[in-house]
């Protein structure tokens, strides 16, 4: 018997396309379980989940041509992370104009895909298969928090933010 589901209403702002620019994200683990590490004397210890976790941000813009991650922190349930999301309106493929002409070559339109939850939902299904391959019992929360980046006093505040983040664990509201 098949289940019909209410459809979500996207958290997303639809005055944004999620594409260029810079973006801080929060991803937060279910019913925020410290899978990642613990916070002792000021300082974060990973467990293996979130040493994979660090490796997996560290080399994420190797594998996603579009995205560069300019900071991040993980914390025992979440991670916050400054996302640079490059796009080019148009791509360097060429195509053949449907003409006699074969020379006169038109670029394709690239069409309005949403690269920053391409790639937070692949970062998490990365994640969580490394746990699934290790029997490490995780699972993610829902959804993400995202915040676009208006300007550099914005950057500089969120960036201070992640850099003092592990000291200030004792105040967070994921704590």
């Amino acid at each position: 018997m098949s289940k019909i589901l209410p459809k979500r209403k996207s958290p997303r702002a639809q005055w944004i396309e999620y594409n260029a620019g810079l973006y801080f994200i929060t991803i937060c683990t279910h019913n925020w379980v410290h899978y990642f590490g613990e916070i002792k004397f000021g300082k974060i210890y990973l467990t293996e989940l979130g040493e994979y976790l660090d490796k997996t941000l560290q080399g994420a813009s190797n594998h996603n041509n579009y995205i560069n991650i300019l900071q991040y922190v993980i914390m025992p349930n979440h991670l916050h992370a400054i996302v640079e999301v490059e796009y080019e309106e148009y791509s360097d493929r060429a195509c053949s104009v449907p003409t006699m002409d074969e020379r006169l070559v038109n670029k394709v339109k690239s069409p309005k895909i949403p690269l920053l939850s391409i790639f937070v939902r692949s970062l998490k299904s990365e994640i969580t298969r490394y746990a699934n391959i290790k029997n490490i019992t995780f699972r993610w929360q829902n959804r993400y928090h995202d915040h676009l980046i208006r300007g550099v006093e914005d950057c500089n505040n969120i960036s201070q933010y992640i850099e003092n983040n592990v000291l200030n664990w004792e105040k967070d509201c994921f704590c």
